[in-house]
């Protein structure tokens, strides 16, 4: 199991969560990827893109303005193809 940190801070919606969204794409399950950004809109887009995913949102919280979601990757039964 490895854990990866996206760093999105700047970046501006739909970014976020087509940047998570691919870099989950190349994780294996298990792996844990910690992503950083600063748009409003991500504690929502984010949460709702697992929620499509079916990964896990382990952990979500704020740091100096920065919005930290902590997510693992779901054994793939689940997952449903791009949006």
């Amino acid at each position: 199991m490895t854990e990866t940190h996206l760093n999105l801070r700047g970046l501006k919606c739909p970014l976020p969560a087509l940047k998570t969204r691919k870099a989950l794409v190349g994780l294996v399950p298990g792996d844990i990827i910690v992503v950083e950004c600063t748009d409003p809109l991500s504690a929502i887009d984010i949460p709702a893109l697992l929620n499509e995913t079916q990964d896990v949102l382990e952990a979500q919280g704020e740091q100096d303005g920065v919005l930290v979601f902590r997510i693992r990757k779901a054994d793939g039964r689940h997952e449903k193809g791009p949006a």
